[in-house]
């Protein structure tokens, strides 16, 4: 969250105080700096940060007035008066925002920030399914772009996908497009998923029982781990409690000992008794929660850092916020369609 320092030396000792050990002093002393001025300016514009969980910890702990995963995110953007909206996230994350907030000017502080997930699929590939399976409710993960939500039913995150799967009385779904994600879905939900290849789309086999249509696409970080990585770890520190994103295999959700969204991840490691980690996302994630909780010990397996989170930077969060740099635009015809579909989504609670 945002500090509340109103000088710079107040500002770097904050930080310090919440990052020692995890980010060199070197570094906070050059990166207060630049946190100061964001808080000056933001609060001068009368700006929203929000941060998602995955920013590094010099950021997280710093700027965002809000942080959470893309279901809190979205119902911030959703509930939030102030512009700007800075949204230190992926490129979804920032059209998802645009798409709630119309009139308002939404920033991304990077080039790109793009993600394997968005990009794993298409507005038309949305529309050939369809086609394939007239009449059958889609549901597509957040992690798309707006051109593809606008296609589907409804939206959702991995925090509420499996009440959305629910929520049809269909007994045929299409979940879109995280292969893992919706196996998992389809594991929690007792529902059978087939993905279809391009030698099938547009020619369905008969006599296949098509409970839940998925998609070939992954996370590029979470389809790294391995059930020999949990292992691994178990066999060096027996009382380690795993957790593991449901972005992941259905192998090593079965091989965990708890499977949830970022902020459920986050709330079961600060209420669990145990002392000893390893989760299976994002690394920096594990940083930000070490900030916040000295007590637990986060094993140090993870090493993958998305490639798109980390164009996040504290650098560019300032330039977006002196020049309005990178303003997110949605076309407004995609947007109305693709708010219809995050509407539905932020109504299942």
């Amino acid at each position: 969250m945002a500090l509340q320092a109103t000088t710079l030396e107040e500002t770097y000792q904050e930080m310090a105080d919440k990052l020692e050990g995890i980010v060199p002093d070197i570094e906070l002393r050059y990166k207060a700096e630049l946190v100061y001025e964001i808080n000056k300016i933001k609060k001068e514009r009368g700006a929203i940060i929000l941060g998602h969980n995955y920013m590094e910890p010099a950021l997280y702990h710093s700027v965002p007035d809000v942080v959470g995963d893309s279901l809190a995110l979205s119902r911030k953007a959703a509930e939030t008066d102030c512009d700007p909206i800075v949204f230190c996230g992926v490129r979804f994350m920032a059209e998802t925002a645009k798409i709630l907030n119309p009139d308002k000017t939404v920033l991304l502080p990077a080039k790109e920030a793009g993600c394997s997930l968005a990009a794993s699929i298409t507005a038309e590939d949305v529309r050939n399914l369809k086609q394939q399976f007239p009449g059958v409710p889609v549901i597509t993960y957040i992690n798309t772009y707006a051109d593809v939500k606008a296609e589907c039913d409804i939206c959702c995150t991995s925090g509420n996908a499996a009440k959305v799967a629910e929520s049809f009385d269909s007994d045929t779904i299409i979940f879109l497009p995280d292969e893992y994600l919706a196996a998992n879905i389809a594991d929690e939900t007792d529902k059978k998923v087939i993905f279809p290849t391009l030698e099938t789309i547009g020619n369905p086999k008969p006599g296949l029982d098509y409970q839940m249509i998925g998609w070939h696409g992954r996370c590029e970080v979470h389809e790294q781990f391995t059930v020999q990585d949990i292992e691994n770890v178990r066999a060096q520190f027996p009382d380690v409690f795993v957790l593991a994103h449901p972005e992941c295999s259905p192998e090593v959700v079965a091989a965990s000992d708890y499977s949830g969204s970022t902020s459920r991840m986050i709330d079961v490691v600060r209420e669990s008794e145990n002392s000893r980690f390893l989760l299976m996302t994002e690394c920096s994630m594990g940083d930000n929660i070490t900030a916040e909780n000295p007590d637990k010990k986060m094993v140090g397996l993870c090493s993958i850092r998305c490639p798109h989170m980390n164009q996040i930077t504290l650098e560019d969060t300032l330039n977006a916020l002196q020049n309005n740099e990178r303003i997110i635009e949605v076309p407004e015809d995609i947007r109305i369609r693709a708010k219809r579909s995050l509407d539905r989504m932020l109504e299942i609670r």
